[in-house]
């Protein structure tokens, strides 16, 4: 006969107790291990992410990089090798973006961003821009390099600890980006025809208010256009005669060499200006030193 086994009560009361505790261990479980991937660990990296920006007239420069450090370690023709491409910085590749046309090393380049690739040497170096935002110095295809330029390493006095770059002796129409790291300096011109970009922007800007064209005259008087700023200095006049834009007119016909014209202007400028508290504080003082040379 067969027999059928008997339960305890007992056993029979726990076993919701059972799949309760286990199903809040297995919860636990899964919480503790969501827990443990969420809190990533974070450590230093090797080579730090860089970036450096530059305002050259009226165009962005920037340079996106890590950096390495020489950790005791002979860097130039040893870790990066002379002759062959490298990717000017450690990771991926290092990124210049310049948000207008620029001239490289004598090649108009179109505002963008490239990859920049060099090729260190003894003597001299090679610096690359590359069309190809994703090639390493591994894959570096010289089709698409869209320009290039040589120039010559100097030492450095002292041992540059990590990789950094710098835009130096920075104008309005050009930038040196500089390169340090160990013992050496690079240094790479790049220029930009901003006189033209601003010839372009006036052309939109100046409208019916007379601040515009002032603000226009005035730039290219320091340019020494002062033909183009004579005639927008009178715009601005012709829309608002003030102290300001008469004061700016008489600048430029002084230059010209038209003292008479010029000494009339700067009558009816002080004229204008009777009653003003910026042309009483720092604009009459100024044009009376400025007159003071003319006679």
């Amino acid at each position: 006969m067969r027999h059928t086994p008997i339960v305890p009560v007992v056993a029979l009361a726990s076993r919701p107790l059972a799949r309760t505790l286990c199903c809040a261990a297995l919860a636990l479980c899964c919480t503790t291990s969501v827990a443990f991937a969420q809190a990533t660990l974070e450590l230093p990296a090797a080579s730090l992410h860089a970036k450096v920006e530059q305002r050259v007239g009226i165009t962005d420069v920037s340079l996106d990089y890590s950096s390495p450090g020489v950790k005791g370690r002979k860097i130039w023709g040893d870790i990066v090798p002379f002759d062959k491409t490298w990717r000017a910085g450690a990771n991926q590749s290092t990124k210049l973006t310049v948000s207008r046309d620029f001239n490289f090393g004598g090649t108009a380049v179109p505002a963008g961003t490239y990859a920049v690739f060099m090729t260190p040497g003894k003597a001299s170096w090679t610096v690359m821009l590359n069309s190809d935002l994703g090639a390493t110095q591994d894959d570096h295809d010289a089709k698409k390099d869209v320009a290039k330029v040589t120039v010559k390493p100097a030492t450095l006095p002292a041992v540059r600890e990590r990789l950094r770059y710098t835009f130096d002796d920075t104008q309005d129409a050009k930038t040196t980006l500089t390169l340090e790291w160990e013992r050496m300096r690079i240094a790479v011109p790049l220029t930009i025809d901003t006189a033209a970009l601003v010839n372009a922007s006036i052309e939109k800007a100046v409208g019916d208010v007379w601040r515009p064209s002032f603000a226009a005259a005035s730039y290219l008087n320091d340019a020494n256009q002062a033909d183009r700023a004579l005639a927008l200095v009178d715009k601005s006049i012709a829309i608002q005669p003030n102290w300001r834009n008469e004061w700016l007119r008489a600048q430029i016909q002084r230059k010209k060499g038209n003292k008479a014209e010029a000494t009339a202007s700067a009558n009816r400028a002080q004229e204008l200006g009777k009653g003003d508290k910026g042309f009483e504080s720092f604009g009459k003082p100024a044009m009376t030193k400025a007159m003071a040379t003319w006679k």
